[in-house]
């Protein structure tokens, strides 16, 4: 079961108390910079980890300026639509929410303190809300490095290879990395495809699932994949299904390439 880390008291919770009971995520996006981009991407990974675990979850968009531009880049990202929290009205009898916001530090640059929620995006006093608070800590970017949606790919990939909780400088080096690992990876998935199929061995199925359950700690299932790909025990049917089931949670569109003369 996934536990993620309530960072109003420190301590891993069960993210669902109940296993098939309907949960909320909220993304709380105060501006649509890539610090915005990031919790909100951390929102889409916590669904992808829900959903995987067959908990059905109802998304929610709350208290962002410049909504369409903050759409129009989570689209190019690959994260998939929240409702506006207008549209959404009153709750469906959840049983569990979860609040995916900016670290405390980074609401207090964007609104001048922490408090109620309004258009800032801020979130409520902790005491008078119910349910989990899941941070993201801000990016600092490098000017115009996030901005090319050509590059949106490895844009996710350098933002996923940091712990959430830990504040990521994003330069032009970080991005150039993870183009080239998703350039070699996809590659690699290609290749794999072709060959005959196999089952993901148990102990590495166990290890991708125990790193995303442990605090979402995605860090973790990308060093499982770089352990795989190397590996050279696994058959390389077995890695093509290991890379395609782990993509189910990163959504980096691994199997993009199979069939294409030209890999991207």
């Amino acid at each position: 079961m996934l536990r993620i880390t309530d960072a109003r008291t420190g301590e891993p919770t069960d993210a669902t108390p109940a296993r098939r009971g309907l949960t909320r995520v909220e993304a709380h996006v105060p501006r649509p910079d890539t610090t915005g981009l990031r919790v909100l991407l951390v929102a889409d990974v916590l669904v992808r980890a829900l959903e995987i675990s067959g908990t059905p979850v109802w998304t929610v968009l709350t208290g962002t300026e410049g909504r369409e531009e903050l759409r129009a880049r989570a689209t190019a990202l690959g994260i998939r639509p929240f409702e506006d929290e207008r549209e959404s009205g009153s709750g469906l009898g959840e049983a569990q929410v979860l609040r995916v916001c900016a670290s405390e530090t980074d609401t207090e640059t964007a609104t001048g303190a922490t408090g109620a929620t309004g258009a800032t995006g801020a979130v409520e006093d902790d005491d008078a809300v119910n349910g989990l608070r899941v941070e993201g800590a801000p990016v600092d970017a490098e000017s115009g490095v996030a901005d090319d949606d050509e590059r949106a790919s490895a844009l996710r990939l350098a933002l996923l290879a940091c712990p959430r909780r830990e504040p990521l400088r994003l330069d032009e080096a970080a991005l150039t990395d993870a183009e080239d690992t998703l350039r070699r990876w996809r590659g690699a998935v290609a290749t794999w495809a072709t060959r005959p199929s196999g089952p993901i061995p148990d102990p590495v199925r166990q290890q991708l699932r125990a790193a995303w359950e442990d605090d979402l700690d995605v860090p973790a299932v990308l060093a499982v994949l770089r352990k795989v790909e190397t590996s050279g025990t696994v058959p390389d049917g077995a890695r093509f299904e290991t890379y395609a089931y782990a993509d189910r949670l990163l959504g980096l569109e691994l199997t993009r390439d199979i069939g294409r003369e030209t890999p991207s």
